[in-house]
């Protein structure tokens, strides 16, 4: 039985890698593949043991894994991660063969000769495959749990295709009438592909709305935004040709935003339009908890205005121990596209608020996030946009179809 490195995994993603045998360790070195992008964070790769060919002449023997005591997974180059500055923050998740998913603690940080550092964790030998990842994976498997698990209360329909041609699905509660007036949610996540806690995040928003029933607004969610990018296991963030949260111009420069575009007018005539979420996933080490972006006061103080209030309803929902101190924020960064976002989309030309939540990927302070603590950040922001609809006396004042 030898072990190997396969990227060709759903949601794959590694380069730079290497095997090496220090006595009965095999220590198999990585970096996340840019895969055509100007930043990297996303990795997720599987070693396996299995019946490998014997080696040509000139190829070293893979190891053997019934001889090996353990794995040593060494992280390179992650200086040059998006936000990779603090690597004693990064905590990648594994799973053996079909078992559960599982963080693994701080990782060893080693300073190399020129000043480079690796960071690298310690594992058992798996018996057959072990899966690597930086954050906990999600995608159609996951949304067909969501679907199931809550008892059918969503509707999936695909309202188009990916520049590749993979079906883009949406999720609902109701389909609304038009000229509809029950309060309406539009949802988005996964605009860059590899930022999971997004699309964990939603899970729970939408697994909380699920229990108001026919007290929720309408909801329409678009789970797996950058569905070519998810698969293809790419990053996602300023990735050419067009990084997808920044094609929302008229017209969209990519066709996925065209359909996104066509599908917001469809739900904003079918309901009385509240307020729209994107939800993200910040730089690698960033620590500090979950916060929003709000429009800048200096540009669109009208959206400032009223997005700030939903940042102060779902900011106090979140509470202890996710939500960040500084919660709401004004992003400022410099960006490598001109054409406007999602939010600004949204604004500019249907007249609807959005907030965009960033939740880390491995830490909040020093509590370890898990699947459940992303579903529970999501339940309280729904709780806390139930808050506001309720501030904003939209709840129960017309009869829902």
């Amino acid at each position: 039985m030898r072990i190997e490195v396969d990227t060709r995994i759903p949601y794959g993603n590694a380069c730079d890698l290497s095997l090496d045998i220090l006595g009965d360790i095999v220590e198999v070195g990585f970096s996340p593949d840019p895969h055509w992008g100007p930043e990297t964070l996303w990795f997720c790769f599987r070693l396996c043991c299995s019946g490998a060919p014997e080696p040509a002449l000139n190829e070293s023997p893979a190891p053997d894994c019934q001889a090996l005591a353990g794995v040593r997974l060494v992280l390179k180059h992650s200086a040059n991660m998006l936000g990779g500055n603090e690597p004693s923050a990064m905590r990648p998740v594994v799973r053996y063969d079909d078992s559960e998913w599982r963080r693994l603690p701080k990782g060893d940080l080693e300073r190399l000769p020129d000043g480079r550092v690796t960071i690298s964790w310690s594992v058992g030998t798996p018996e057959h495959t072990l899966d690597v990842a930086y954050c906990y994976p999600y995608g159609l498997g996951e949304v067909r749990a969501l679907v199931t698990e809550t008892d059918d209360a969503w509707a999936v329909d695909t309202i188009g295709v990916s520049q590749a041609a993979r079906p883009l699905l949406r999720l609902s509660n109701g389909y609304g009438t038009d000229g509809g007036q029950r309060p309406g949610l539009y949802l988005m996540a996964r605009q860059h592909s590899g930022e999971t806690p997004g699309s964990w995040v939603l899970d729970g928003f939408l697994r909380a709305m699920a229990t108001f029933g026919v007290n929720a607004p309408l909801v329409w969610a678009i789970p797996l935004a950058n569905i070519d990018g998810i698969e293809q296991g790419d990053y996602g963030k300023d990735n050419f040709p067009y990084d997808l949260n920044r094609a929302w111009g008229r017209p969209p420069m990519r066709h996925e935003v065209l359909v996104f575009q066509r599908d917001l007018w469809r739900w904003r005539a079918r309901c009385r339009p509240v307020l729209a979420i994107d939800f993200h996933a910040p730089g690698a080490c960033e620590a500090n908890g979950v916060y929003a972006y709000v429009p800048d006061p200096d540009t669109d103080r009208g959206a400032h205005e009223v997005v700030l209030q939903w940042a102060d309803w779902t900011g106090e929902a979140l509470g202890t121990p996710y939500a960040a101190r500084e919660f709401a924020r004004v992003a400022r960064y410099p960006s490598r596209w001109e054409t406007p976002s999602f939010r600004s989309y949204l604004w500019s030309q249907l007249g609807v608020p959005c907030i965009t939540f960033e939740t880390p990927y491995t830490l909040v302070g020093d509590n370890v996030l898990t699947q459940e603590d992303y579903r529970e950040i999501g339940r309280r922001i729904a709780n806390g946009v139930m808050q506001g609809l309720h501030a904003l006396g939209l709840d129960g004042e017309v009869t829902y179809e």
